[in-house]
């Protein structure tokens, strides 16, 4: 067998994206970074980086989401409740078009980020300003739904022209690379999830009332829901919520209970997405 010669294949650099997604006032948000340098300077884009030599892909988006946001990511092994400031985090996809960057060949490796109602941002690194952005103010319902289609299945070429589309015909506005696609589709990923895990309860604080529960699968999914069969269907299914041992007043009217996030990963029976 001949030998191995690194030097034979061409080098590229590998990054970290971070779709981060939070519930602010009753609407699904990112967070956004106005780019300050070249490429796609003054877009907006979602926050990343590059990975150091001697980070692991996991070490690297953790990196970057306390430097973005000031959130640990939270161990999915450790017992709830999440600490306050703590997040979870989960790979998304792998981003990998030759033509996704201008500059070089490189891969991303995009990460999914969910934490409770977060404060303003602060910008840093190449990016000189910072926003939560509501996810339809980006994408747009229909893109949203999922016509933008999965990762890996077009170039950069393709999200730019569906970026200047939208520009043209005054629709939502353009992010930088491919982050629409990226974006799209980690805003599917957390709509798909909360329907069989229990991953709703990463966007509420440590203690929650269920009508505060019903705000997060209204913001996420872009639906309504009945008050009533929601209480029954998520008080009803095992190891979803457990009380917290008091109530709060804090959204207004009666005295609600407060509940913690139960020990389940998987709903059984799933808590299935209306049709819109």
């Amino acid at each position: 067998m001949p030998p191995y010669d690194p030097s034979a294949f061409p080098p590229f650099a590998v990054t970290v994206d971070l779709v981060v997604l939070t519930v602010r006032r009753h609407a699904l948000c990112t967070l956004v970074v106005r780019r300050g340098e070249t490429p796609y300077q003054g877009r907006w884009a979602l926050p990343g980086g590059f990975v150091r030599a001697e980070e692991d892909l996991g070490a690297a988006a953790a990196r970057e989401l306390v430097e973005e946001t000031g959130l640990c990511a939270h161990d999915p092994a450790a017992p709830p409740p999440v600490p306050s400031n703590g997040a979870h985090l989960e790979q998304l996809a792998t981003y990998g078009a030759p033509d996704r960057d201008p500059r070089m060949r490189v891969v991303s490796v995009a990460h999914l980020a969910l934490a409770p109602d977060l404060p303003a941002p602060r910008a840093g690194g190449d990016a000189n300003s910072a926003r939560w952005a509501p996810v339809e103010e980006l994408l747009g319902e229909d893109v949203i739904a999922g016509t933008l289609g999965s990762a890996d299945t077009a170039g950069a070429g393709e999200a730019a022209g569906d970026a200047e589309d939208a520009e043209k015909h005054g629709g939502p506005e353009a992010l930088a690379f491919d982050h629409a696609r990226i974006l799209a589709d980690g805003v599917e990923r957390a709509r798909s999830k909360i329907e069989y895990s229990s991953l709703a309860t990463a966007f509420c604080p440590p203690e929650f009332t269920v009508g505060e529960l019903r705000r997060v699968y209204e913001a996420v999914w872009g639906v309504s829901l009945d008050p009533r069969n929601f209480h029954r269907k998520v008080t009803g299914t095992p190891g979803f919520l457990v009380p917290a041992g008091g109530t709060t007043t804090r959204q207004g009217g009666r005295p609600a209970q407060l509940f913690r996030a139960g020990g389940a990963t998987l709903l059984n029976p799933p808590m299935l997405r209306p049709e819109v």
